[in-house]
């Protein structure tokens, strides 16, 4: 029950607006390790993040000389709430790093917006604009308006998000026409998030941390990116074979495929369409698969076996079989 709870967390953020999941540091470094190529000379700004506190700031100006980069900004988003009874109204703000600055800034250091410092606000766009690489963790109640502005603006980024994430239809639709995929970290690959005080804490993969943050494990988080890494390069060794074992591979009612429930088990042999688990995009190689569709048969239902929906699953085609 205590991961059913855990996953709650995160999947409602989108109904409850609960948006503040800090990502840890170590998590940061663990997957930043696989793209330091991409940063040389480059600006990155962090579009949700407090320079103060933001564990994307320290990694970056941890590395700063190592990653040769030209810039870092990070910009702060702050609620805001004028009404009737509130007439006060706190402004965003921003910091940029040069390798100059301080390390450490204060609210004395900082650049304030007229505005909230909304990712999609006027001010940070235009800080957008002059940036290379978007690197964060947006909102996930926003995830898709985060990737759809970016994709917009034509940047590269490396951010977090939770893996249903891939399950919409816009996020779908990137990594198909391969323009997004997968980062190298998912799931358990990701140790967990930062939550404010007023979270409860449930079950046995929750903990507090020697310096007293909270944090949440959720393990159904994944990073989703523009940068190249040498996984989606790699070819998914194929073991199984389909002729001879075809009991094993059942049909859809409403789509010419087969089923397959683990990555491992897609079969060698045959050249037809399949049917994976979403998991499967964590090793998609896009030289040796093609992505055909989502979910859906051909009466526009979710696949099902006699009648039975497996979890949703995507169609492909292994380019690398002869018909």
């Amino acid at each position: 029950m205590a991961r059913k709870v855990q996953h709650s967390l995160l999947d409602n953020a989108k109904t409850n607006k609960n948006d503040e999941f800090y990502t840890q540091y170590v998590d940061i470094e663990n997957e930043l390790q696989y793209y330091k190529a991409h940063f040389r000379d480059k600006t990155v700004f962090c579009n949700c993040d407090d320079a103060r506190n933001s564990n994307f700031f320290k990694y970056f100006v941890n590395n700063f000389c190592e990653l040769g980069l030209k810039k870092l900004i990070c910009a702060c988003y702050r609620k805001s709430d004028f009404n009737i009874f509130n007439q006060s109204c706190e402004c965003g703000f921003y910091y940029e790093y040069t390798g100059k600055e301080k390390t450490d800034p204060t609210l004395d250091d900082v650049v304030y917006f007229k505005g909230t410092g909304d990712f999609r606000s006027e001010e940070s766009i235009e800080l957008l604009k002059q940036s290379d690489i978007i690197v964060s963790n947006p909102p996930f109640s926003l995830f898709r308006e985060y990737v759809a502005q970016i994709m917009r603006y034509g940047k590269s980024f490396l951010i977090i998000g939770n893996i249903n994430a891939i399950t919409y239809k816009e996020i779908f639709n990137l990594i198909k026409e391969n323009k997004v995929w997968l980062g190298i970290n998912l799931g358990r690959g990701i140790s967990g998030f930062i939550v404010p005080e007023d979270y409860e804490l449930y079950g046995t993969e929750t903990k507090i941390d020697e310096f007293g943050n909270r944090i949440i494990s959720s393990n159904n988080c994944l990073w989703l990116t523009n940068l190249d890494t040498f996984k989606r390069h790699e070819k998914i060794p194929l073991t199984k074979k389909y002729y001879g074992n075809e009991l094993d591979y059942p049909n859809y009612d409403n789509y010419t495929a087969i089923n397959v429930d683990k990555t491992q088990d897609i079969p060698m042999d045959y050249s037809g369409a399949i049917g994976v688990p979403i998991t499967f995009l964590h090793k998609f190689n896009p030289e040796q698969f093609e992505i055909i569709k989502f979910r859906k048969g051909d009466d526009d239902k979710d696949l099902s076996i006699n009648g039975k929906c497996p979890y949703f699953r995507i169609l492909v085609r292994n380019k690398l079989v002869c018909a």
